[in-house]
């Protein structure tokens, strides 16, 4: 029973297992496609009717940051209380509570949705592409413009746009792991399977979402989107994401303020009911308390952190896949990265060819582009290549090539053995236009050469002369081949040696500032590369990137894991490394407690950029490798990493402000109403008094992300420590405490005050220290002196308190239950201010004198990798649509097609 679902204008898809069921001349028919693929007609028409091929939608969505809003249980309640204390007879107390409440979330609405809208134009930045034949010619698209029917092209660590039934294949195996669950490649072939055959046996169809690990191909796209395979089950986890540390931190944090506010507000709210107050002004009184120890505005501050740290990363050329990744990027302590590119200009450009005898000649010149694996689009004629890998496209790209077209006219590509990083070889098998067949294998020098039956004495003091002077050195064989009509990597032996491929690829000019940069900030760089070890110390020296001992593959292998930490230890450059040698070693590096970073854009690397805590990739890396990565550079540049670094540790730096001053202040203020509500004959303060303070206060420290950073704080990394955050909130919040209480004795001992004068007071008071004080917690220095605010800072602060000091005196304050304050009061007020912020000094030598250590530990689950893969897959539109329901066709009955 065949499955092909016809939507309006008679578009089709089919499931996957059932085109693997198909001859593939069949499927291209039912689908009205052909081996060259669709019109641009045709996929526009189709893409019209199925949409975008994507399982994930980036838009700011307004309902759902308002929800947010108000998911907080103990403002709900507020809320309710404040709507029974209407109909209880205080209806102005409840609407002026109602309006600060509406403020207070809008308030935090207004700052998230511009966060959720810079992650929105943050992603539309980043676009992932494959080779796709339409109308005749090969093209680079889009992945998330494929329809079915399309003719897509697969090549070495591709990921698979689309569910595909496989065409033509060459030594084609996928890896499977993240829908199958195996752990080995899987061959692809192109004969039909029977009927019901599982998924992880479709040897004919390529999945969505997998990866290609060996060998090329062709398929025909059948699914796409939330009609894949991979994209179903994407849609069932969900667009929530795994936690991050710092969100696993947030948690922490948040619950436990939910402890302390629990166990303030139970108390405040017995003793209040035992001295006889009305429950209703108790009860909102407690939750107005709960309300204000909670800083209701964290998850604004750390969006408008995030979301501006993400817009000067963006000027600084880098893009974050998601915002709080920039956190995680601040972590870093050591950075494993490739050398090309990032060490190198990565701009290879062909310099010469070596025949056999050391001479410069044309020979080799002509068997190395014979001998590729670069895409050509024959529409446009040879010298239009629209992809391969860098080596390749040096060769075609040189002035040398041009020369060569007419030679290479008359030979017939009849097979080929891709690349692959075990062999470290390409081979192809050529006919000449007079019959003549032969052999070509092109790859590293030492895998060439040992499959050669002799080499000449002079190739290996040419190739260690090359490989002194930092140049990148392929070798070229071949073999006579007649009557030979398949290829396999058997046949890869007894080659004549034909020459030797130079290339140059200098040290990139500012690297060596970069090094020097990243070393300031403490992280330690070491490099992993497939390059010759030679190659690969010659560099690093050249960059003052001193390596003492290149440990190479053969190394990695004869170690276990204890004796290869050992050498990790004491190793900076990683040379002849296979991907799995790559992520051995960054696991064995992540197990020590450090944070890792793996900086890579191959095909090699995907696996250790999974491995690392935060993978970084570049916008022109392969597929697979921006795939796996967490943050993507515009340019391969480790000075633009290391303004990444800086970036990261400086947001964390200042939602730290914010967290350590507003558990300390709140807590303390809240502490005083409970002392205050034992010997006091009213409320210390009002319900809606409460809340406006809290509204003011948050208000000011939406300036912080724009605050300064001192040097130290950025040195280093900062991670999240709730034994930290408590330590400080029951050592700073009594000091706060105990202001509040002079406050308290000066207004019923010196001013005689009744309860609206005593509440003007303590709210000034209170709004006035706990604002202050950010310029003292905000830095380990002397504030001003050795440490300056930012301006917003300063002038929102100062605003602030400015604004609580006259509100007293305003017309709203009957409204509100103030009275005007006499003058004296602001004369005590700024000298209490100034005792509070030299005691806080104090406090802070002696607080920071010896810290607890920071506990680390974090493995990513198994759902991140289905998250992180998706994102490839994803639109910046409106929410898609789920997948429609099949419809089952009679079996063996035609099915429409365009």
């Amino acid at each position: 029973m065949m499955v092909a679902t016809a939507l309006p204008g008679d578009v089709v898809w089919l499931d996957v297992a059932d085109a693997a069921a198909l001859p593939a001349e069949e499927v291209l028919a039912r689908l009205g496609s052909g081996r060259t693929g669709l019109t641009t007609a045709q996929v526009r028409d189709r893409l019209a009717v199925l949409g975008p091929n994507a399982v994930r939608s980036h838009r700011a969505r307004w309902p759902a940051v308002l929800g947010r809003q108000l998911r907080s249980p103990l403002l709900v309640l507020l809320a309710v209380t404040a709507v029974a204390s209407f109909f209880l007879g205080e209806p102005k107390d409840a609407l002026i509570i109602g309006a600060i409440l509406a403020a207070s979330v809008g308030l935090g609405f207004v700052n998230e949705y511009r966060a959720e809208k810079a992650a929105e134009a943050l992603h539309s930045q980043i676009e992932h592409r494959c080779v796709v034949w339409r109308d005749g010619h090969p093209s680079s698209v889009a992945v998330t413009g494929l329809v079915p029917g399309d003719v897509v092209e697969l090549r070495l660590g591709e990921i698979v746009p689309a569910d595909l039934r496989l065409i033509s294949v060459t030594g084609l195996e996928c890896e499977e792991s993240a829908l199958t669950g195996e752990s080995l490649p899987t061959a692809k072939a192109t004969e039909p399977v029977s009927a019901g055959t599982a998924l992880a046996e479709l040897t004919c169809g390529a999945l969505m979402g997998t990866v290609v690990r060996e060998g090329s191909g062709t398929g025909v796209v059948v699914a796409t989107g939330g009609r894949a395979e991979f994209g179903k089950i994407a849609l069932a986890l969900g667009e929530r994401h795994p936690e991050t540390e710092f969100q696993k931190g947030l948690r922490r944090f948040s619950l436990l303020l939910v402890r302390v506010a629990a166990v303030l507000t139970t108390t405040i709210f017995i003793i209040n009911v035992i001295l006889q107050r009305p429950i209703v002004d108790a009860l909102l009184f407690s939750l107005a308390i709960a309300v204000g120890i909670s800083p209701q505005l964290l998850p604004a501050v750390v969006s408008t952190s995030l979301a501006a740290g993400s817009r000067r990363l963006a000027r600084h050329k880098v893009l974050v896949k998601r915002l709080v990744c920039i956190e995680d990027l601040g972590d870093v302590e050591v950075l494993f990265t490739d050398k090309t590119g990032t060490l190198t200009e990565g701009r290879i450009s062909f310099m010469r060819a070596l025949d056999a005898a050391g001479h410069v000649g044309e020979e080799p010149l002509e068997l190395g582009l014979l001998c590729d694996e670069a895409i050509v689009d024959p529409g446009a004629g040879q010298e239009r290549v629209v992809g391969g890998n860098a080596l390749d496209l040096a060769l075609w790209n040189s002035p040398a090539a041009a020369t060569l077209h007419e030679q290479l006219g008359r030979y017939r590509r009849l097979a080929v053995v891709p690349f692959d990083h075990e062999r470290r070889t390409v081979s192809v098998l050529v006919e000449r236009d007079d019959g003549h067949r032969l052999i070509i294998s092109k790859g590293a020098p030492e895998a060439v050469l040992a499959r050669c039956a002799d080499v000449p004495a002079q190739v290996t003091a040419a190739l260690e002369a090359e490989f002194a002077a930092g140049n990148r050195v392929v070798a070229v064989a071949t073999r006579e081949a007649p009557g030979t009509t398949t290829l396999t990597p058997a046949d890869e032996r007894d080659l004549t040696f034909r020459g030797l491929l130079v290339f140059l690829d200098p040290p990139k000019a500012g690297a060596r500032d970069a090094l020097r940069r990243l070393a300031e900030l403490g992280i330690t760089v070491k490099v992993l590369t497939g390059d010759n070890p030679a190659v690969a110390a010659k560099v690093c020296a050249d960059l003052g990137l001193p390596a003492a001992r290149v440990l190479t593959g053969a190394d990695v292998d004869a170690a276990d894991d204890t004796q290869l930490a050992e050498l990790i230890d004491k190793t900076t450059v990683f040379a002849r490394i296979s991907p799995e040698h790559k992520a051995r070693i960054v696991r064995l590096q992540r197990r020590s407690g450090l944070d890792v970073a793996f900086l890579g854009d191959g095909v090699n690397d995907a696996i250790a950029l999974h491995a690392a805590d935060v993978g970084i990739s570049v916008d022109s890396a392969t597929d697979v490798a921006k795939d796996a990565a967490d943050v993507l550079l515009l340019e391969k540049d480790l000075a633009i990493l290391a303004d990444g670094v800086v970036q990261g540790r400086r947001i964390f730096a200042n939602t730290m402000k914010y967290v350590l001053m507003g558990t300390s202040s709140n807590f303390g203020n809240m502490f005083s109403a409970a002392g205050a509500s034992l010997f006091l004959g009213f409320l210390p303060m009002l319900p809606s008094q409460i809340l406006l303070n809290n509204l003011l206060y948050d208000t000011s420290q939406l300036a912080i992300p724009t605050d300064n950073a001192d040097p130290e704080q950025l040195a280093r990394p900062s991670r999240w420590d709730v034994r930290l955050i408590r330590r400080f909130m029951l050592f700073f919040g009594p000091i706060s405490s105990l202001f509040d209480f002079a406050t308290f004795a000066i207004m019923l001992q010196i001013f005689h005050a009744g309860p609206p004068l005593f509440r003007s007071g303590w709210f000034v008071e209170s709004l006035a220290t706990q604002t202050l004080v950010i310029f003292a917690i905000r830095t380990r220095r002397i504030p001003f002196f050795r440490s300056h605010p930012s301006l917003p800072l300063l002038l929102a602060a100062l605003g602030v308190v400015t604004v609580g000091a006259l509100l007293p005196s305003t017309p709203l304050a009957t409204a509100l239950g103030f009275q005007p304050l006499p003058g004296l009061f602001f004369l005590t007020l700024a000298t209490m201010v100034i005792i509070y912020m030299g005691l806080i000094e104090l406090g802070k030598r002696w607080f920071y004198r010896t810290l607890p250590a920071v506990a680390r530990h974090r493995e990513p689950p198994h759902a991140h990798r289905i998250h992180r893969r998706a994102s490839r897959f994803t639109v910046a539109s409106n929410p898609l649509p789920l997948p429609r329901k099949a419809k089952t066709a009679p079996a063996g009955s035609p099915t429409t097609a365009p």
